[in-house]
């Protein structure tokens, strides 16, 4: 495959659920689509934050362990990318390990803000590990947390990286 063939991203979720021998992945569907919500002010000077799903924690703090852990990491936007870890038991964690800007894109979130694009990075990014095979518990236990967490912190706009 060359680096411009679109990966199917359901059915390699599917493959790896079944090699897992996981039941088969129910995507989630909503039948209404979500709230469109405009900006209150410019990017330019939004407080951004960032919310991934890819198994990041930092140095000392406790790995993601199992599937449907609905735990989360609380990880200071400017720790050092030596202090960062990963682990997560659906995708293949190579690239992320090499450069963990693929999956917590800090660095260009910096740059953002110092180019004036952006008008802040939050002090926190919230980390989480995805392949999570509850979508009640998503919806009414993490969800909910984070969207608190971040109301708290006064964040304008979250960036949100899924794996």
């Amino acid at each position: 495959m060359n680096k411009t063939t679109p990966i199917d991203y359901i059915e390699r979720t599917r493959a790896q659920y079944a090699a897992l021998e996981y039941p088969i992945y129910r995507w989630v569907e909503s039948s209404t689509p979500p709230p469109f919500n405009r900006l209150k002010k410019p990017i330019d000077q939004c407080k951004v934050a960032l919310i991934c799903s890819g198994g990041i924690y930092k140095k000392g703090q406790v790995a993601f362990h199992y599937e449907d852990d609905i735990s989360f990491r609380i990880i200071e936007s400017d720790t050092a990318k030596s202090d960062l870890r990963i682990t997560h038991f659906a995708y293949d964690m190579t690239a992320a390990r090499n450069d963990s800007n693929v999956v917590f894109p800090t660095q260009a979130l910096w740059a953002l803000a110092e180019a004036n694009e952006i008008g802040e990075l939050a002090k926190n990014a919230y980390t989480f590990m995805g392949g999570i095979y509850s979508a009640r518990k998503v919806s009414t236990q993490l969800a909910p947390e984070l969207a608190k967490r971040v109301l708290k912190d006064e964040v304008d706009v979250v960036v949100l990286v899924p794996v």
